[in-house]
């Protein structure tokens, strides 16, 4: 399949055989153990093929049902390791890559928006492209004067591809539920939903693009490519190099990861503080470790994670916009909760209408179930780890613990969702990156409420530093 299949029909179709595809492979996995196979080996051929077809069928269709797998693969590190092993390369195909539309297709909307003459804006352009994505894909080229550019070019339909994948994939959210532990599917399905006609809205990007791009131009640890040309359909950036995070995740050294999961943090609460935005679309395809000097990658990989790497972000579809940068109450309710302050934590909360008016629960019984959460900001570093991830998953996902008996009861106000899916998918990929990552500099550094600010002096105390 190398077109984006526009025919509601046709996608329908391929998505509802999802669930079927399901059900019968569960029977032929009960035919396998009747025939003497353990269920351990059969439960993991059954997790193998469910993956591929899964991921298939996603990376085919393209528009929400990609979005939506990939917005699934930054939980991967949450998934027991029986079955993440299966599910691991499955998933991380989607970070990268989809079948790419025809060339005649790019060359159609290209004449359409860029008008009949545009190979005149290129001295180069390269017709195999070389990324595709949920609702478009990226082409190398050169701009008229002389900067590597990347032209992003959406599949034509994707607003309607979008809508119909999402709202098909949420009549069937109950049957996806499993594969990420301590996940409710449904929630994430309907706010991917909700975003889709910002993301469509190639204007919207580049402006929120040429924000970062303004902010993070002299940074010595972040890079924008900066915004070239934009019109409807077409989005034309500086190309920037670089290795993608999937290729970190699967290859990297300890260096690498460790460096990548820093910036990675750094980035993810800088930047609502810097640029009143919030980048909303944290998987590793969207984002690249370059060499400081990119001839010299060698000494960068020689520096023990100290520098040498930036962090190249891009894609900027999706973002929330906080012009207070993040609000206040994270930084205050983490830093009651590291303190020990139940009564503190609960009334803010509460306030907050994380819990609501109608719900009485037990201070300390909330202080306990966030404390494991927000280990990673109480040591001076942390090593984020699948293990750990799996963990945190597994104790909110059994019906039987406290935990989740009280995760149950809490609300999470619309405010915070983006920002609440946002902060738990860098989470996951700090996980897959196995990085040690010293967070608690990044979140004094730059998370509202989670420092103190100075007390002002009293009359008495001025007079005893006298």
């Amino acid at each position: 399949m190398s077109d984006l299949p526009r025919k509601a029909v046709t996608r329908t179709a391929k998505l509802a055989a999802l669930p079927l595809g399901f059900a019968g492979r569960a029977t032929w996995g009960l035919g396998k153990r009747i025939g003497g196979k353990s269920a351990e080996l059969v439960g993991r051929e059954l997790q193998q093929r469910t993956a591929e077809q899964l991921f298939k069928v996603l990376g085919e269709l393209k528009g929400g049902a990609m979005k939506f797998g990939q917005a699934m693969s930054v939980f991967e590190s949450a998934l027991p390791e029986e079955v993440a092993g299966p599910y691991r390369a499955a998933l991380t195909k989607l970070q990268e890559a989809a079948p790419p539309m025809p060339t005649r297709t790019v060359h159609s909307v290209l004449a359409e928006r860029l008008g009949e003459d545009w190979h005149d804006l290129f001295l180069e352009f390269e017709d195999k492209p070389a990324a595709a994505a949920s609702i478009g894909q990226v082409h190398r080229a050169v701009w008229h004067d002389g900067r590597e550019v990347a032209v992003k070019v959406q599949y034509p339909g994707a607003g309607e591809a979008l809508l119909s994948d999402l709202n098909q994939l949420s009549r069937f959210a109950r049957l996806l539920g499993p594969l990420i532990p301590g996940m409710d599917i449904k929630p994430l399905i309907a706010e991917l939903r909700d975003r889709v006609s910002e993301e469509l809205d190639y204007a919207l990007e580049a402006q929120a693009q040429r924000a970062h791009a303004e902010e993070f131009a002299d940074d010595p640890d972040v890079l924008v490519p900066a915004v070239v040309h934009q019109c409807e359909q077409v989005l034309v950036t500086e190309w920037i190099d670089g290795i993608p995070l999937s290729e970190v995740i699967t290859d990297g050294t300890q260096e690498q990861r460790d460096r990548a999961g820093q910036l990675l943090a750094r980035f993810l609460f800088s930047g609502p503080s810097r640029t009143g935005l919030l980048h909303a679309d944290p998987h590793p395809g969207n984002f690249r470790l370059l060499p400081d000097d990119p001839g010299d990658a060698e000494a960068a990989e020689g520096s023990g994670g100290k520098g040498g790497w930036r962090l190249g972000v891009l894609d900027f579809g999706t973002v929330d916009r906080l012009p207070g940068g993040l609000p206040a109450t994270i930084g205050d309710s983490l830093r009651m909760t590291l303190d020990g302050d139940a009564e503190a934590v609960y009334d803010l909360l509460r306030e907050e209408g994380f819990v609501k008016e109608s719900i009485e629960l037990d201070p300390d019984a909330v202080l306990d179930y966030l404390l494991p959460i927000i280990e990673p900001a109480q040591a001076d570093e942390f090593t984020f780890t699948r293990g750990w991830m799996r963990s945190q998953a597994a104790r909110i996902a059994d019906p039987r613990s406290p935990a989740h008996q009280l995760g149950k009861q809490l609300n999470l106000p619309p405010a915070y969702l983006l920002i609440h899916r946002v902060t738990l998918s860098t989470i996951g990929v700090l996980c897959q990156l196995g990085a040690t990552v010293r967070l608690r500099d990044e979140l004094e550094e730059w998370l509202p409420g989670f420092v103190l600010d100075d007390e002002p002096l009293t009359e008495e105390d001025s007079a005893a530093g006298a």
